[in-house]
């Protein structure tokens, strides 16, 4: 006979049973801090204990992504911090009869599918250096101006010199991709070759030259358009924002997707550049001038030499045409196999493609004895001279503004895999380390259009504020990688490797130094913030890694487990009424438990006493065999007179294993949930604050019948 204890003492029977509580929501339960550490160490997925394995804490050199698989990474629901867990179990129908399981054949296909080809990785993680060529020249020759007629003589030899470095960058990266094939790029090289601290900061330069290539890249490509159409001036912040959310939008559905829907923007713009080239060539003088005409040029008068500093200068700033080199070596797993060599037939056509159209583009600046006016771009400038004031000048401007604002997706097709190796290293959230059905590392997506769409309304959408920003983390991600590269070298001691070493030493150099003078140069433009921001990400990197390691070492992560030995059990059941949810609550407890109590709690309110002592009279009519208790609350408060109870029960009886087991009705539509009353969230919430408590949430999922509602 059940029984229901009352305020007063007075009891009357129980044991067992089930039911419904139809308004109670299910929403999802917080992340725990504690889910993940079982993949704490970096290059482990599966979060089991084994000896001589880590203890939480990153391995320089280890593989990060040994053992997880591409689904499966930290922070997954079968983690549990202390004594707490999560479990739910759908009871509205008999479970149905398990799918057939696909073969390894079919997976491997479905997986392709949301891999890139060489193709396709040139049209999604390209943008950002394939649009480079709109500023990158132009950023030498305004600086070279200063030398008046004299010093633009210089660009061809400059850019030559850029060109120089962007071979080395790509032989050095085409390295990186075979000797690091589950990415990284500068962060792996560094972690691997010059230890954990200089990693991180590879990883913090590479981090904040991403997020600021969406935004720049975004502003950029507004300000084209703001330039043909004024009238859209005032708006260029919302538009920004329009397109960003458009970016995203398209990610999110896989990098494949993104790349499909790029690789038409980038074929016109590629044809569109190489067409003006070889057209200009053919000309010995410039077809048109329209766009220059009434325009002030910046040229320095009477100037007759070129100072070193100059040249260098303009060395620098014309490196800015090779942000986004790096960004394929640090997405090599988005490639389908043989994923390395995809990727280095994607970074030899970046490579080739961009030196074409950098030296090209310099050989017509030289031709056509160009000099940089006020309000026109070279670019325009020279579609201008090469194709004539037509139809084709403004194929190549339109050409430009998409890709402009399209170079953002090489920083949503490589940041977010960066951050999902962080998390795997423990120096970020486990949730970063997640991906979804399309091979989407979802939340880096969201996570980097977020900090974008901030520093987008901070700049008010101008390209001018974000620009002395740009470039300064990829040169320190540079010059990380290439010296990590030398010693990778040194310690390989295959045939040849002092070639390569030389080859990579000059490269840290030019790189090293050209970091120095951007940063320099631009310090007081607002270089300083990146010079703060990359410490202070270093040192946030750090919190994380030691949190995730004092959780590792409070789970014993690591270390082989006593065996397991069975303890009485007791299944707390909150209740509210009686229903189908009551039911299937109670079946599911009495068959955790050993010992199951139902709990109510009750308030003194005249305007509550109906529905107590309605619910006590149908308990001892319905007689499930489980004793009733009323939890009287002086407040309106349900969780802590629950957490409470829960508390007292744990003192009096210490052996006793404790569960806490929630039921929650599952509507069949998204919207319905707002029709709820949230509480078995409150309840939840009290018992994980207060208590050690295991926390059972029971879904039990409404039929699709519109009667219900």
């Amino acid at each position: 006979m059940s029984r229901v204890s009352r305020p007063d003492g007075r009891t009357d029977g129980r044991t067992d049973g089930r039911t419904e509580d139809l308004p109670d929501d299910r929403p999802e339960e917080p992340p725990d801090t504690a889910g993940g550490s079982g993949h704490g160490r970096p290059g482990h997925g599966s979060g089991h204990g084994r000896p001589g394995h880590g203890s939480g804490q990153g391995r320089p050199g280890q593989d990060p992504a040994h053992g997880s698989g591409d689904t499966t990474a930290p922070g997954t629901a079968h983690d549990s911090a202390g004594a707490t867990a999560s479990a739910s179990a759908s009871t509205s129908a008999p479970a149905p009869a398990p799918a057939a399981t696909p073969t390894p054949t079919s997976a491997s296909a479905s997986d392709a599918r949301h891999r890139l080809t060489a193709l396709q990785g040139l049209a999604a993680l390209s943008l950002d250096a394939m649009a480079s060529v709109a500023y990158g020249p132009e950023s030498i020759v305004l600086v070279l101006a200063a030398a008046g007629g004299y010093g633009l003589g210089f660009t061809l030899p400059v850019t030559l010199a850029i060109a120089a470095l962007l071979a080395v960058l790509v032989a050095s990266y085409r390295q990186v991709i075979a000797a690091y094939p589950d990415g990284g790029g500068s962060y792996a090289v560094a972690r691997t070759h010059l230890g954990r601290r200089t990693s991180l900061v590879a990883a913090a330069s590479l981090l904040l030259d991403y997020v600021l290539n969406v935004a720049v890249s975004v502003t950029a490509g507004v300000a084209a358009l703001t330039s043909a159409f004024p009238a859209l001036y005032d708006d260029r912040t919302g538009i920004c924002l329009a397109v960003l959310l458009l970016i995203t939008g398209i990610n999110l559905r896989g990098i494949v997707d993104s790349a499909k829907a790029f690789l038409l923007p980038a074929a016109v713009f590629i044809g569109a550049i190489l067409t003006m080239i070889v057209a200009g060539l053919l000309r010995d003088a410039p077809a048109s001038t329209v766009t220059a005409d009434g325009h002030a040029s910046v040229l320095a008068p009477h100037a007759t030499a070129v100072g070193a500093l100059l040249l260098l200068k303009a060395f620098a700033s014309g490196c800015s045409a090779l942000t986004g080199v790096e960004a394929v070596a640090n997405a090599v797993p988005s490639f389908r196999a043989p994923a390395a060599r995809r990727a280095q037939r994607t970074e030899v056509a970046l490579g080739a493609l961009l030196g074409v159209m950098l030296i090209g583009l310099s050989v017509l600046i030289g031709r056509f004895h160009l000099q940089p006016v006020e309000g026109v771009t070279v670019l325009a400038q020279l579609a201008d001279a090469s194709l004539n004031h037509h139809a084709a000048f403004y194929v190549v401007q339109f050409a430009t503004m998409v890709l402009l604002a399209l170079a953002a997706n090489t920083s949503f097709g490589g940041l977010p895999v960066l951050m999902g190796l962080l998390a795997r290293d423990n120096y970020l959230p486990h949730v970063f380390g997640l991906k979804a059905d399309r091979q989407v590392h979802r939340h880096g997506v969201l996570a980097l259009a977020a900090v974008a769409a901030v520093l987008l309304v901070f700049s008010g959408g101008d390209v001018n504020t974000l620009v002395p920003l740009f470039a300064i983390g990829v040169f320190v991600g540079f010059t990380l990688c290439q010296i990590g590269m030398v010693r990778h070298w040194r310690l390989d001691g295959s045939p040849g490797w002092r070639g390569k070493a030389l080859l990579n030493g000059c490269g840290a150099l030019l790189t090293g130094v050209s970091a120095v003078v951007v940063t320099a140069t631009k310090f007081t433009e607002g270089a300083w913030l990146i010079v703060l921001a990359l410490p202070l990400l270093v040192l946030l990197f750090e919190a994380v890694h030691r949190a995730y390691t004092r959780i590792g070492e409070r789970l014993g992560l690591g270390r082989v487990p006593e065996p397991p030995h069975r303890t009485r059990s007791l299944v707390i059941v909150p209740v509210s009424h009686l229903s189908l949810l009551t039911y299937e609550a109670l079946n599911a407890a009495v068959s955790l438990g050993d010992e199951v109590v139902a709990v109510t709690v009750t308030h003194g309110a005249p305007e509550d006493r109906p529905a107590a002592e309605a619910l006590r009279r149908d308990w001892e009519l319905w007689n499930p065999g489980v004793e009733l208790l009323e939890l009287p609350s002086a407040t309106r408060s349900i969780g802590r007179p629950v957490a409470a109870y829960v508390t007292g029960l744990t003192t009096r009886r210490p052996g006793t294993r404790i569960t806490v087991l929630i039921p929650e009705a599952e509507p069949a539509h998204l919207w319905q949930r707002l029709l709820q009353n949230q509480r078995g969230a409150v309840v939840a919430h009290a018992v994980r604050r207060d208590t050690d408590a295991v926390i059972c949430r029971l879904r039990f999922r409404l039929e699709t019948d519109a009667r219900m509602w």
